[in-house]
């Protein structure tokens, strides 16, 4: 019990150090949506940039109908747009096999519903997980590269994979509003960035009530 408190400490606290981030949070949950497999094996940036030339697309109709080829010229700029070109497409049949409409998917599980994602070209278990979270708003944990290495460093264990760790934090997920879950994932790669830029940044606060 004390390392689950001591883990909702960590959260939380960076949740408070950073603020919140108020990530994935478009009008248009396709454009989100469609940003989870742009974003893959590319910067921010370029991602962005690729999203900005889809923006008159950016619906289940005119994304199915948009020719192969033009769809590979569009987002060009995240990189891997053949292989994302077939991603999306791949998505948008998904969803249209479901009824094309988000709010079909509130009788599924948040598991089945990861078991239906995870079944997708494209789509591995961090963006089922991200999609899961800001598209479906299920109280799922991201344990991404920047969670592992936090946890590992602040002596919570040694994680050897994605699993193990979401395993591991999935309950405390659960037990919080879905708003806050988004947040801890966005704080956490928050820091970890900033952790990046600086090497021998001190995270002694991180177990400090202020």
């Amino acid at each position: 019990m004390k390392k689950d408190l001591e883990k909702l400490f960590v959260l939380n606290k960076l949740v408070e150090h950073y603020g919140y981030q108020h990530w994935w949070e478009d009008e248009n949950r396709m454009a989100d949506w469609v940003s989870m497999i742009l974003i893959q094996q590319t910067t921010q940036n370029n991602a962005e940039k690729a999203l900005v030339n889809l923006t008159p697309f950016l619906s289940l109709e005119a994304l199915l109908d948009l020719e192969m080829e033009e769809l590979q010229k569009l987002i060009r700029p995240a990189g891997f747009y053949k292989q994302k070109s077939v991603y999306i497409k791949e998505l948008m049949n998904w969803f249209l096999a479901h009824g094309g409409k988000f709010e079909k998917f509130k009788e599924f599980s948040t598991e089945s519903l990861r078991k239906e994602l995870l079944g997708i070209k494209g789509v591995g278990p961090e963006t089922a997980d991200a999609m899961l979270l800001y598209i479906f708003e299920r109280n799922v944990f991201i344990a991404d590269t920047y969670a592992t290495r936090l946890f590992t460093r602040l002596g919570f264990g040694e994680y050897r994979n994605y699993e193990q760790l979401r395993r591991e934090f999935i309950h405390l997920a659960e037990q919080v509003p879905v708003k806050l879950c988004k947040e801890w994932h966005a704080v956490i790669d928050v820091h970890g960035k900033e952790y990046r830029k600086q090497k021998n940044l001190d995270e002694s606060w991180l177990f400090v009530d202020s």
